[in-house]
């Protein structure tokens, strides 16, 4: 009986442990989506990134190919959080 109970609870503790990571994964991926940044490696979401790169590159002498080429380069770094 009390072998029953015990491996009762050991099941239950068990699939707890199994659902929390895929909880905290699901609520990284919808800050992730709603604009926040991402708390994992200092990346950035897409409008952060443009933002910081367009700061950077403000008042670049180039051709505007040439800063469209930087900026995509460096949104990316921003993303991946390099």
């Amino acid at each position: 009986m009390i072998r029953t109970i015990l491996s009762a609870a050991v099941v239950g503790l068990m699939s707890l442990s199994v659902a929390g990571p895929g909880q905290a994964q699901e609520r990284a991926l919808k800050r992730i989506t709603q604009g926040e940044a991402a708390p994992l490696q200092k990346a950035m979401t897409q409008s952060q990134a443009r933002r910081l790169c367009q700061q950077e590159m403000r008042g670049a002498r180039e051709s505007r190919s040439a800063i469209r080429q930087k900026m995509q380069i460096c949104m990316q770094k921003k993303m991946e959080g390099n």
